[in-house]
């Protein structure tokens, strides 16, 4: 498709936020009868799900200890609920099976998805804990587990055909899709407002533009000359601590055991629950025996068609270089972060081992393709949702990104209704000047 020299709007990146945005944007517009999908275009410098969209677990949850994050996510998963067929969501419930340390935080989820309405059913204690699960696997022999919150919405996406599920929705409301067109620089006109982007295929002018650019956040906001640096007030004593860099990079560990997805079904035959095991009983090498780690550690996963075994990962890692130096493309298949490595697979299949027998000696069925990537964290490892330069709306996930369908609504609601959506307000870019940050879990993983 031409890439026109105007466009009302325009959608940076076809990836979950871009396509989702763009998509509820048509509807918004055409609700309140202030134009179509025909004032939208989404560019996207390679195509659908390219990027982080494309390799995501895709899994949809609402387990998160921070009540704004959960408030959100139930949101999200309601828009998932939506049209499955489209989104080509499976809502096989979701689990999270603790050790003693995260006993607290994982009540106080449960309580506050009671207070939500979010359905979800919290078992306490080793023995109790482990006679459920062996109701749902009985292999089941993970240790030291004293609490198992199952939620019963929720459960996973199939990555890609839900992004091409998403697009011919969007592209059915006349949203127009230019693909293989690279975003080069932004001008702004004298009063700082966005005028126009600057494409490898020339210029286009807009009224309003919309950033999705995931892992990508961080060269899109140096185009918009916004700080590489920030400054964060302690919420306890008020002081301002500067110079806080405001991207991190992550390394994301994830891959698939090359096993039939029918080994990981439960005792009656049906698709599981996705599964997070968060602990901290020591973890062995299944093959050898010897000692992986003693410290917390925790994985998730889920068999899956789509990926062609059980699919999962563990939690990440920063990346040991400075922001300035993490690649540009951080998931072109020619990058090192890209290939997740041997260290990797023998922790995260003897984390199944651990959980399930039934894994016990796969290792060697472990596929060694490209999988993982590089995410974009902020400073607090959550979401920014906001407003800059007057008419530039940006969405910087932090790698929370693709169970959040239902950003792309309330963002498209944002841009065009008058108020303010409540269950965004706790992402402002302003949280951390004001102190006003998200409370921390125990969990190993940054973004729970």
């Amino acid at each position: 498709m031409t890439l026109p020299n105007r466009s009302r709007y325009v959608v940076v990146g076809a990836g979950i936020h871009g396509l989702s945005t763009a998509y509820h944007l048509a509807l918004e517009l055409k609700a309140k009868g202030k134009g179509s999908g025909d004032d939208i275009i989404v560019i996207d410098k390679s195509g659908i799900a390219a990027g982080a969209s494309g390799i995501a677990c895709g899994v949809i949850r609402n387990n998160y200890f921070q009540p704004a994050m959960r408030e959100l996510m139930a949101h999200s998963v309601k828009v998932w609920e939506s049209d499955p067929k489209s989104y080509n969501y499976h809502p096989v419930g979701y689990m999270q099976i603790s050790s003693e340390s995260m006993h607290e935080d994982v009540a106080s989820i449960y309580e506050q998805q009671r207070a939500i309405g979010y359905q979800s059913t919290f078992i306490e204690g080793e023995a109790d804990c482990s006679k459920y699960m062996r109701s749902l696997f009985d292999d089941w022999q993970a240790q030291n587990i004293t609490s198992v919150l199952h939620e019963q919405p929720g459960g996973y996406a199939n990555n890609t055909l839900a992004m091409h599920g998403l697009a011919k929705k969007m592209v059915a409301e006349g949203v127009r899709l230019i693909e293989g067109v690279e975003i080069q620089n932004i001008k702004r006109d004298a009063s700082g407002a966005v005028s126009a982007v600057v494409t490898s295929e020339g210029s286009v002018e807009c009224d309003y533009l919309v950033i999705g650019a995931g892992p990508w956040a961080r060269q899109l906001w140096q185009m918009l000359e916004l700080p590489e640096a920030i400054s964060i007030r302690n919420p306890e004593s008020g002081e301002m601590a500067g110079g806080v860099p405001m991207w991190v990079y992550w390394s994301l560990q994830e891959g698939v055991l090359g096993v039939d997805p029918k080994l990981q079904v439960t005792n009656d035959g049906n698709l599981p629950p996705v599964i997070h095991v968060d602990t901290d009983a020591p973890l062995y090498n299944d093959a050898d025996g010897s000692l992986i780690t003693d410290k917390m550690w925790g994985i998730y996963y889920k068999p899956d068609f789509h990926f062609g075994g059980v699919q999962g990962g563990a939690a990440p890692f920063i990346v040991d270089k400075p922001a300035h130096e993490v690649r540009v493309d951080p998931y072109g298949a020619e990058s090192p972060e890209f290939i997740v490595g041997e260290d990797f697979a023998q922790m995260w299949v003897s984390a199944l081992a651990h959980c399930q027998k039934r894994f016990s000696g796969t290792l060697p069925l472990y596929k060694k393709e490209p999988s993982g990537g590089i995410g974009a964290f902020t400073p607090d490892s959550f979401p920014v949702f906001d407003r800059f330069h007057e008419n530039c709306y940006f969405i910087a996930d932090s790698n929370h990104g693709y169970k959040m369908l239902g950003v792309g609504k309330l963002v498209a609601e944002d841009i065009v209704s008058e108020g303010e959506p409540e269950l965004l307000k706790p992402f402002r870019f302003s949280r951390y000047a004001k102190g006003e940050l998200h409370p921390v879990s125990n969990s190993p993983f940054p973004w729970s």
